[in-house]
């Protein structure tokens, strides 16, 4: 379990159709063999570490449901450890279950930070709601507007996390990872019954 709060953003050093190394040491310190990590908000299982790199199997339904299959050598990538159960939620319950990927429509400069329109997919519309939660890359977002008529969402990016995660290299048509919030799957499923 994460709560979308990237602790660091780390480099591709390896990309197959098989697994994913990534270089940040600090992380890379903290991960045993077996660990999880989320990497641009997909859980990963580390399975080999060498120096200040780690390294995850992908399967192919992971690089069908993510953009990790997007990734080059040299890529930045948003990294997360799991929390502790003695941690602080600091932003939403995360599970680092990509349930979706889609495209960036526009991105606007405001006085602090920027909008950013993403492209809105069909099935996770039910759970995408203003004010509500999402995880964009693995990062923690409120929803500032939902617009149903262009099948568009928006989120507000503060100066912070665009110093902090990859969300400051976005630009129109980069493809992100959204994982709807859980709590809002869990409300919708109930009210269908």
């Amino acid at each position: 379990m994460f709560t979308g709060i990237v602790s660091a953003v780390g480099v591709v050093v390896e990309a197959d159709p098989n697994g994913l190394g990534i270089e940040h040491s600090a992380t890379a310190r903290k991960l045993k063999i077996g660990a999880s990590v989320a990497v641009n908000g997909c859980c990963l299982t580390v399975v080999e570490k060498r120096g200040a790199a780690f390294f995850m199997d992908v399967v192919p339904e992971t690089l069908r449901r993510t953009n990790l299959g997007t990734l080059k050598p040299a890529s930045r990538v948003n990294l997360e450890l799991p929390i502790s159960a003695n941690g602080l939620l600091d932003g939403h319950l995360v599970q680092g279950h990509v349930d979706a990927i889609t495209r960036i429509v526009w991105i606007k400069g405001v006085a602090a930070g920027r909008e950013v329109v993403i492209k809105m997919p069909k099935d996770l519309s039910q759970f995408l709601v203003e004010k509500g939660s999402v995880a964009v890359d693995g990062v923690s977002l409120t929803i500032v507007k939902v617009d149903d008529t262009h099948g568009t969402f928006t989120v507000a990016l503060i100066p912070h996390t665009l110093a902090v995660t990859i969300a400051g290299d976005y630009v129109a048509e980069s493809v992100v990872n959204l994982e709807a919030d859980i709590v809002a799957r869990y409300v919708a499923r109930n009210l269908r019954r």
